[in-house]
């Protein structure tokens, strides 16, 4: 797996583009993550559907094609520097066949926020245009809204990308040992389901595999991590960080599975590394080399997440 290209870091002025490209978003959660932007020294530029609802599917942010418009026109706009999500939910597998990524591509470089739905919009930017992605918190999140832990290590990420070099969970090893990579990952239903679809990577090889997921039985984890399995996804990946398991089965019960399906990988595995739906949730950069050591439970980065 190569590493990809790195976007410029955000400087005080940079202009932020939110987009909803999945679930509705909260209007006065938006405007309380707008602030927290506005006190960075950024200027949040939001997009003309962010608080649209469909009109028949109430699980979606307005239509797919308005979904789709406001996300290309963000990355598009050589007055944006970067895209951030308002939220997850569902939606973004309706509308990612719907961009122009060739436009995208002649656009080029943005930085890219988000997580959980957004892990298809991670695959697709990875495979259509080669770029480096960050897996952390979204504009008009209950855990960027009420995390300062959260909060901070994105707009560290953003602004001076070197002083998070090193990213520390917390969390211990699953399976010890150490191992190096590029990293890549997401929600784990969402990588299962891209399986064979026209943006998803043909397989984790030579990665270091971020995992997490939300709201998902023991039994449905099973299921995605075998789908992996059976596709030979996982053939060859160097290691896997373990996110949260947010309104999962208790921990006690998630563990065991997460041990017999990735155990016998015989690559190092993380737990409990901070990212994902879980309180307080750490950035972590999609598409860069790094170093896991999972006993100690860090990420080191080769070289800083933006340039």
């Amino acid at each position: 797996m190569r590493e990809l290209v790195r976007p410029a870091r955000l400087a005080p002025g940079a202009r932020i583009a939110v987009v909803a490209p999945s679930g509705p978003v909260p209007g006065e959660r938006l405007r309380a993550g707008l602030d927290v932007l506005r006190d960075w020294g950024l200027e949040p530029v939001v997009a003309p559907h962010v608080l649209d609802r469909h009109d028949e599917f109430a699980y979606l942010a307005g239509t797919d094609a308005d979904r789709a418009a406001d996300f290309q026109r963000a990355w598009c706009d050589p007055s944006v520097d970067a895209v951030l999500c308002a939220r997850g939910g569902y939606g973004v597998q309706r509308m990612v066949d719907l961009l122009d990524w060739e436009a995208m591509r002649a656009a080029g470089p943005k930085v890219f926020v988000g997580f959980s739905d957004i892990t298809v919009l991670h695959e697709a930017i990875a495979t259509r245009l080669g770029l480096v992605t960050l897996h952390g918190p979204m504009a008009a999140g209950i855990d960027f809204i009420g995390s300062e832990r959260a909060r901070d290590h994105l707009r560290l990420t953003l602004l001076a990308p070197e002083k998070v070099q090193v990213i520390a969970s917390g969390g211990g090893a699953l399976v010890p040992g150490r191992a190096h990579g590029v990293t890549l990952g997401g929600c784990l239903s969402l990588l299962a389901a891209e399986l064979g679809t026209p943006h998803a990577r043909p397989s984790a090889h030579g990665g270091l595999l971020c995992l997490e997921d939300v709201g998902e039985e023991t039994y449905r984890l099973d299921r995605y991590l075998t789908q992996l399995l059976r596709s030979d996804w996982l053939e060859g990946v160097r290691g896997v960080l373990l996110g949260s398991w947010e309104k999962c089965d208790p921990y006690d019960r998630v563990r065991p599975l997460l041990a017999d399906r990735l155990g016998p990988l015989g690559v190092p595995v993380a737990e409990e590394f901070g990212f994902g739906h879980g309180a307080d949730a750490l950035t972590i950069p999609f598409g860069v080399t790094a170093e896991l050591d999972a006993d100690q439970g860090t990420l080191t980065l080769a070289e800083p997440a933006l340039r």
